[in-house]
């Protein structure tokens, strides 16, 4: 079974105790840490001591299973930090923090409002904010970029203003 290990480097194994529904307590091996969308948002790869029987006897085992940490209490002075975590990828990308106002090279006079990541923003300008964008954008011949998210995000907000000045 797989212990959780990363990159082929074998699972450092910590100790932690861990409660049954009857109220037995058991020291177990924590092998691994997954966290996982839900109610209860991490789960934990332990190994549970066992016995089995063979043909010479009985013979000391373990069974992995994975569990959450209503069931587990940290033994003081334990070091977890070896057991390997596996956390949910990040959230999406922040959006763009500002925007971007060029010169139109098209028109003389006339500006192009870009978000801050927008590739043709990289040609000069000055960085603003959405508020400065939405002015800049009311000036005659300026345009949002349908480049990137300036038109999908701002000509919006501008047509919700018409009306009310």
């Amino acid at each position: 079974m797989d212990t959780g290990a990363q990159d082929g480097a074998a699972a450092v194994p910590g100790q932690i105790l861990m409660s049954v529904p009857d109220g037995q307590t058991f020291r177990v091996r924590l092998y691994a840490r997954q966290e996982v969308p839900g109610l209860f948002r991490w789960r934990y790869l332990v190994g549970v001591p066992s016995w089995v029987a063979t043909p010479e006897g009985v013979e000391a085992s373990e069974y992995q299973v994975w569990v959450t940490d209503r069931q587990l209490t940290p033994i003081e002075g334990e070091d977890l930090s070896g057991v390997p975590t596996h956390r949910l990828p990040g959230p999406p990308a922040p959006p763009a923090p500002g925007w971007v106002v060029v010169p139109a090279p098209e028109r003389r006079g006339r500006t192009v409002v870009h978000d801050a990541f927008c590739p043709r923003a990289s040609s000069g300008g000055k960085e603003i904010g959405t508020m400065e964008a939405l002015d800049a954008l009311m000036r005659f011949g300026a345009r949002a970029c349908t480049d990137c998210d300036a038109a999908v995000a701002l000509v919006p907000a501008l047509e919700l203003g018409e009306g009310y000045s």
